[in-house]
This record gives C-alpha cells, sequence and structure tokens, in this order.
C-alpha cells in the first residue's frame, strides 16, 4: 500500500482501506469531521461490539509455534512458561492471535500509524531532553499503518484481562474499558481543534497526569517518584548492577536468564560481526549524534532476554565507555516481520527496524536521540533497532492494580493513545467518526469482555498443549 496516493474520491465505499492522504489534511476541519461521520454508514459504531470466534480461526497453539519461527531455540520454552503462567501473560504475548482475530472484525477504513500491541503493559514515563516526564506508548515493534480501532480494542480489552487478574469484579473491569476508550474518544476531539505545530510538539506531562489523581496520598507518591527519577543518571546507577571490571577491562556481568553471553564468547569479548553491525548503525543517526556516540567505546555485548512476547528474538545489551568512565547501554531489539502485516498490507521499509524507528518518531513526541537501525552481519542478516536502555522509563506495575488505580491509568492510556494516533491520523475524522455520545465507547467494552473470554480460552489451550507435550515449557520460580 502507497501512503502517497493523493486521490479526492469519497471515503465511503472504498474497496480497501486507506491511509490517510495529503489532500484530505487540506480540507478544513470541519469537512473532514463529516467525512469521519460518513463512515458511520458502512461501519456503525454498534458493530463493534460483537466478538464471535470464525469457523476458520486459526488454532492459538499453532500460532505460537508461528510466532516461534526464528526464535533463539533454546529460549522458546521460557517463552511459553511466561506466557502460560495466567490470562494476562498469555495475552501480553499473543499479539499475533489478537491480530488475526482483528482482521475479522469491523473496521472504519481509516488506516493511522498504529503500536499493534498497544496492550497496558506497554505505556509508561520517560525523559525527555530536558528531564521532563512524559507518558506515552513505550513498546513499538509491531507497529504499522492499520486500522486504528484495532489499537483501541486491544488495549481496552487488556483493562478487562487485567482487571480479572487482579481480582476486580467484572462490572468494574468492564468500566475500566469504557473509561479508556471514553478517554481516547473525549481526547481525540480535543487534539482535533489544536493547531497543527501545536498538535505535534504537544506531549503529556507526568504532573498533568497526576495532578488529576484524586487520593492526596497517591498523589504525594507520585510526585515523589517524578522528582527523583529527574535527578537520576540512569546509565550510572545500573552500571553495577549490569557491569564489573578493571580499569582495563569492564564487561557485562551474566546474569542467567536474564543476561548471558553467547557461547564460547568471553565477556569483555566484541566480536568483529558486533563491531561491523555497529558502525552500520551509526550511519542511520543524524551527523550530530554520531558525533556524541563516537565519545563512547564500545566494551561488550551481552544477550538480554526481555519481556514476555519478545522472549527468543535476537536481543542485546551492549556497554560503552567514555575513557572517563562514563557509562551508556544501549538495548539492541530484533526487528521481525510485524504481526499485522498478513492482515494490513508489508511495511514500505526493507529494514524492519528502520519501520520500528518511524513508528516511534511519529508515535511519540520525543524520542531517544540514540534510535537507529542496523543489519546484523551472521548467517541470518537479522534486522535490529538500537535505543538507549532504559533511559529514565518509569514501568507501571499494573499487576498491583485495585478499581481506583486501574480507572484512572485506564483514562491515561487512552489519552496517550489518541495522542500518538493523532499525530498520524487525522484527528478530525477520528473524531467524527467516534462522535459525541458514548455508543462507540460501551461497544468498545462489549467486545472487550467477549475477547477477554476469548483470551481465557486461548489460555487454556496453552497450558494443555504443555501438559500433553505438544509445546515446552520452561517455569522460572
Amino acid at each position: 500500500m502507497d501512503n502517497t496516493v493523493t486521490t479526492n474520491q469519497p471515503l465511503v465505499g472504498e474497496p480497501t482501506p486507506y491511509k490517510v492522504r495529503p489532500t484530505y489534511f487540506h480540507l478544513p476541519r470541519a469537512e473532514r469531521y463529516e467525512l469521519g461521520k460518513l463512515l458511520r454508514e458502512k461501519c456503525p459504531r454498534t458493530s463493534h461490539a460483537t466478538w464471535k470466534a470464525p469457523a476458520n480461526r486459526p488454532d492459538p497453539v499453532d500460532l505460537m509455534l508461528q510466532a516461534d519461527a526464528g526464535r533463539i531455540e533454546k529460549l522458546i520454552p521460557l517463552r511459553h512458561g511466561r506466557m502460560a503462567v495466567s490470562p494476562f501473560t498469555f495475552y501480553r504475548g499473543a499479539a499475533l492471535n489478537m491480530a488475526a482475530d482483528l482482521a475479522t472484525t469491523p473496521n472504519s477504513t481509516m488506516y493511522v500509524q498504529i503500536c499493534g500491541d498497544g496492550h497496558l503493559s506497554n505505556f509508561g514515563g520517560f525523559a525527555t531532553p530536558e528531564k521532563n516526564i512524559i507518558f506515552s506508548i513505550n513498546d513499538l515493534d509491531e507497529t504499522l499503518p492499520g486500522p486504528w480501532e484495532w489499537d483501541v480494542k486491544r488495549l481496552a480489552a487488556s483493562f478487562v484481562v487485567a482487571g480479572r487478574n487482579n481480582g476486580i469484579s467484572e462490572a468494574n473491569a468492564r468500566d475500566t474499558a469504557v473509561a479508556c476508550t471514553r478517554a481516547y474518544r473525549e481526547y481525540m476531539a480535543t487534539y482535533s481543534e489544536m493547531k497543527t505545530m501545536e498538535l505535534w510538539h504537544y506531549s503529556i506531562e507526568a504532573e498533568m497526569l497526576i495532578s488529576r489523581m484524586k487520593d492526596p496520598q497517591m498523589m504525594e507518591r507520585a510526585y515523589k517518584r517524578i522528582e527523583k527519577e529527574k535527578e537520576r543518571s540512569v546509565a550510572e546507577e545500573i552500571f553495577p548492577k549490569l557491569a564489573q571490571g578493571t580499569a582495563n577491562k569492564t564487561f557485562i556481568k551474566d546474569s542467567l536468564p536474564e543476561i548471558f553471553h553467547w557461547e564460547g564468547h568471553e565477556p569483555g569479548e566484541v566480536v568483529d560481526i558486533v563491531k561491523a553491525t555497529f558502525e552500520d548503525y551509526k550511519k542511520t543517526l543524524t551527523p550530530a549524534h554520531a558525533s556524541l556516540l563516537n565519545r563512547y567505546e564500545l566494551k561488550d555485548a551481552a544477550i538480554k532476554v526481555v519481556g514476555v512476547g519478545s522472549v527468543g528474538t535476537s536481543c542485546w545489551v551492549l556497554l560503552l565507555m567514555t575513557g572517563d568512565g562514563e557509562p551508556l547501554f544501549l538495548q539492541v531489539k530484533e526487528a521481525r516481520d510485524s504481526v499485522l502485516e498478513p492482515y494490513a498490507g508489508k511495511s514500505i521499509y526493507a529494514n524492519h527496524g528502520q519501520r520500528v524507528i518511524n513508528g516511534y518518531r511519529l508515535m511519540q513526541p520525543f524520542s531517544d536521540p540514540f534510535l537507529g537501525w542496523t543489519k546484523g552481519h551472521g548467517e541470518q542478516k537479522r534486522d535490529f533497532f538500537l535505543r538507549q536502555l532504559r533511559n529514565t522509563k518509569i514501568s507501571i506495575r499494573v499487576e498491583t492494580f485495585g478499581k481506583s488505580e486501574m480507572m484512572q491509568y485506564a483514562e491515561w492510556c487512552g489519552q496517550a493513545l489518541a495522542l500518538s494516533h493523532a499525530r498520524g491520523g487525522d484527528a478530525a475524522m477520528l473524531s467524527g467518526y467516534m462522535g459525541k455520545s458514548d455508543k462507540f465507547d460501551e461497544a468498545i467494552a462489549d467486545f472487550s469482555v467477549a475477547y477477554a473470554d476469548q483470551n481465557e480460552q486461548d489460555h487454556a489451550a496453552i497450558k494443555k498443549a504443555i501438559r500433553e507435550g505438544r509445546l515446552e515449557a520452561e517455569f522460572e520460580e
């Protein structure tokens, strides 16, 4: 699909999904709002409420095995084990399964840059270069232009799944899906009224979110954490945890099963393949940031097992040092085909690392200056993208949330997703489609409850496959 198409043909009734085209952006906001409303004729807002597994739905175990292809073989059982722990951990790792399901659901045919795996654990806080803490999507491995509803449905359903996991009542879990979608709809309307450059430079600051908290004690704790995060030097703080050595040789510590050096390679050994791959990465940075990176010397590289869905992909951590011993850690993540591509179309980028980096730059208000991509020089020539490791990244422990915390967080995530979609799409058309009533909110909540049921069935199928030996699993203590 070509995102530079410039047709002025009517949107309603188009035979194939479209991406927001330059000519539509050139129309006045009011006209674009009305075009969004017209799309309700072909795809009513209430049509999003239904989830029913089609007769030819792929076996979830088969999709698990499909997703295993190309991963580091010895780590695959660990991936299965992490996903089998609960319906919530399964959901986090089953982006491929849900992409296949979402492709069978109604959509308004509007394409924006979407996350592709926008569950509630893939949002969080991180620092801008000025040390302001902002809130946004922070994992975009699957990003691709696609139907905006897919992100909304995956996010809203994740709140029902997480709510059940935390023992929140069914009614309250559904309410979090409503709150998330309502925030998305209402903030999309707000963003549609903003001037173009104002929207592009807008970010959701942590202090603004905290100020909306209703619990004074929770608010005070949040403010203290933000101030602490601003004062931290993350690389220097994590250095003693991840690295060791002398003035002459510094290297990354092995910490199984999370971090380890590849078989046959000693800590502190940087092989020629890694050096060549790293040099190619530097060519994708701006000249200014490449110059900054050249102040550091590459000292070591080790495999780092991350998350749930990414387990088994080729992910690394790099240690770099200045001559004065200042550390810099970079995360190297394999960029595979997006799970969305069979359903939304192939990426326009030859390197999937570039696909991911483009998603970060488009969907996040501020991006890591060391974002870049490369291709491995090994036999498999995998695609990779790089960024700083834990650059003042504030993770949210949703597993500890009760009803009030989950409701508050649902509103935050809905707002953040709306901003990301407004940056990569047309907020006026999206707002026109959703409208001012709660029809869309309630429909997405109904879908979320039904899909949470489906997710539990799929999780049970995975556990059964493990018991029967169809899937090998390794469980952590």
